[in-house]
């Protein structure tokens, strides 16, 4: 709060007289004066007034107080007009002064009475009595300037515009409550900030920023609660039992308060935004079968000649006996697909479509290029949140190129059932594919590249099989989230020879959320939020530490005395090998053997150590928290395959190179 003259007054300034702000017509009826046009600030423009001029490095519970300093410099304190407004009437008014501390304007009704309110109850004699009942002081929120062409009133405009910018769309009613060793703009305004002009310029999807009103609406009415039962309960000097129940729902209130509150915080931080998996597509039905029972063969095609009718004869419509079958013909792959029912058929023939809107495929259907996948090509144009999203019970899509632009999700998104993506191309625009909770991708044979996210992200309690595939040029490879909570399962992942290469990140990256032990651990670092580096992992050790995570994953840290002592965990098949046996044994060869037999150098021998140690700590804190959540339950001993969860099924002869990070990194958040 300590500026100097000039350390405020350069936002705005003028180099000659008049205003340098616009002008807008108030709408309605009535013949209001002109408004300043302060509504359309850039970005940078408010983050620069909310940090450099308002807030600064204040607190929460400091933030009236700054904003009152900083209009006590910059507010004309009386000579204007504005136009008062209300969700019921707004009227024409001029300023006398203002209430610094209160943030209010001491106002009285301007000459000619000009008002314009939902209905003629709000005469001049009303408006007077209701200005008496407020002494004549109302919130400077509610106030827009009139336009003043000689400049004067600029600053004070813009000053009333970040007000009540601020207290709409950044200010929550239990921030200032929050813990004051951080400092409010980091912590709340940015990311608010930036969350708000993301959903203006479309970077949001749609469903999200529903899921986001949704939550905020409802921590808003559970926190107005809770704050009753606790002014209810400390109004209240008595022991009694209506009181102690007061004290338990209040409990029972907060703890609902902090859940919806950690969700805002996951979807107003950039970098998680896409952790929180909102269901957008829970009410889109399936058609089922068709009322006659038959099934359809969509051919799609710009042109259809007699030879590649013969060819789609012979090779897709009737290779083995010509039956009787119903075929249908478009040339929009889009129109095709909203034509299916279940079981149904489409076959795209070489060409280069162009969709505007979202392939929303809700029946178990079959979409096949007819020829190589850069000979069939769906390009995508007009901006919007999604290309294909798949919520049937077994949908195929084969042999096509998909290009995604000017998208907000990613080139496709599995929601539920189960989705097969074999040779394909995706040239990706955000995000690549995504594969929802309960929901599986098969991905076979496939190129996916260009996403400005990552190629593939994993969600919890989700089946992924990338076989034989391509993933590069992304943001990241793959991106798995495994959250340590008793919602969500570990997705469960087999990853057999891909090349993941040249992505900006990692090849592979994990999320989860960190440990308040290492919150402590990280204080010194001043951030909850960051890579974990000190697992290096080489390129040519992924294969190795995959193996190992598979195991710690899969029977918690019960196998953890094992590592040193290679034990075998799998029988039926697999011949038993020997504690501690290194050697190659005809029949006796599993996949942990490989992996140790591989770990030859001391160096790798290191690195396998220092992973053993991260991930037993993680399998550790794993079984405590399943422990507690038992014992909660009733249970008093704990079942390891209870509490075991798999994490890779397989993963072998993958190759990760050029990743600008490396193979794996694990982010915290």
């Amino acid at each position: 709060s300590d500026w100097s003259a000039d350390s405020w007054s350069d936002y705005g300034s003028r180099d000659k007289p008049g205003t340098t702000l616009g002008r807008t017509v108030p709408d309605g009826n009535v013949l209001f004066p002109d408004i300043f046009h302060t509504d359309h600030l850039l970005f940078y423009e408010r983050f620069r007034a909310y940090q450099d001029y308002i807030l600064a490095d204040c607190k929460a519970s400091e933030v009236k107080r700054f904003i009152a300093e900083y209009l006590e410099k910059v507010l004309e304190p009386s000579g204007w007009q504005a136009i008062w407004r209300t969700d019921v009437f707004e009227v024409l008014v001029g300023v006398v002064g203002v209430n610094f501390q209160a943030l209010k304007a001491v106002v009285q009704l301007s000459e000619p009475f000009l008002c314009e309110s939902q209905d003629s109850s709000f005469t001049l004699e009303c408006m007077q009595e209701l200005l008496e009942l407020k002494e004549h002081q109302i919130l400077l929120q509610e106030l827009w300037v009139v336009y003043d062409e000689s400049g004067e009133f600029d600053q004070t405009a813009l000053a009333i515009e970040h007000i009540r910018f601020f207290y709409r769309c950044i200010w929550r009613t239990w921030d200032e409550e929050e813990e004051d060793e951080f400092d409010y703009f980091v912590r709340c305004v940015e990311p608010r900030l930036r969350l708000h002009y993301d959903i203006l310029e479309h970077r949001v999807p749609s469903g999200l920023v529903a899921d986001y009103q949704n939550l905020l609406s409802q921590c808003e009415e559970l926190y107005e609660k809770f704050l009753s039962v606790r002014n209810s309960i400390s109004s209240n000097d008595s022991d009694s039992e209506a009181e102690n129940v007061s004290m338990v729902e209040g409990l029972k209130l907060y703890d609902k308060v902090e859940q919806l509150k950690q969700k805002l915080k996951l979807i107003e931080n950039p970098l998680l935004r896409y952790v929180f998996g909102y269901q957008k597509y829970g009410s889109l039905q399936a058609k089922g079968l068709r009322p006659t029972g038959a099934k359809v063969i969509h051919v799609v095609s710009w042109t259809m000649t007699a030879s590649l009718l013969q060819m789609l004869t012979r090779d897709k419509l009737c290779p083995e006996s010509c039956e009787d079958v119903e075929i249908q013909f478009y040339r929009d792959p889009l129109a095709a697909v909203n034509a299916c029912y279940e079981g149904d058929k489409v076959i795209i023939c070489p060409g280069h479509y162009f969709v505007d809107g979202v392939f929303s495929i809700a029946d178990s259907v079959e979409l096949e290029g007819y020829g190589l996948p850069d000979d069939v090509m769906i390009e995508k144009q007009g901006k919007g949140d999604n290309f294909f999203d798949c919520t049937g019970a077994n949908i195929k899509i084969s042999n096509l190129k998909l290009v995604q632009h000017d998208a907000v999700e990613g080139i496709l998104n599995v929601h539920h059932g189960k989705t097969t993506l074999e040779n394909c191309v995706l040239q990706c625009e955000t995000t690549g594919i995504t594969v929802r909770t309960s929901a599986e991708l098969l991905m076979r044979n496939s190129d996916l590249y260009g996403a400005k996210g990552a190629g593939v992200e994993i969600y919890p309690g989700s089946v992924c099989t990338l076989l034989h595939n391509g993933i590069h040029h992304c943001k990241e490879g793959v991106l798995v989230k495994n959250f340590l909570d008793e919602d969500y399962e570990a997705p469960m992942i087999t990853m057999v020879n891909n090349m993941i290469h040249n992505n900006e990140g990692y090849g592979v990256v994990l999320v989860r959320p960190a440990m308040p032990s290492e919150m402590k651990g990280a204080s010194a670092q001043e951030t909850k939020v960051g890579w974990v580096d000190s697992v290096k992992i080489e390129e040519n050790e992924f294969q190795d530490f995959l193996m190992v995570w598979l195991l710690c994953m899969t029977v918690g840290d019960t196998l953890f005395p094992a590592l040193g002592n290679t034990q075998p965990t799998q029988a039926g098949d697999e011949t038993a090998c020997a504690e501690g046996s290194r050697q190659e044994q005809p029949g006796c060869v599993t996949d942990e053997l490989e992996l140790y037999e591989r770990a030859k150098t001391s160096e790798q021998t290191e690195n396998n150590h220092e992973i053993a140690n991260v991930l037993g700590a993680t399998s550790a804190k794993k079984s405590q928290i399943h422990k507690k959540r038992l014992s909660e339950l009733g249970f008093t001993e704990a079942d390891d395959n209870l509490m075991s969860q798999e994490m890779f099924v397989s993963v072998e002869g993958n190759q990760f190179k050029w990743n600008g990070k490396g193979s794996f990194g694990v982010f915290f958040f």
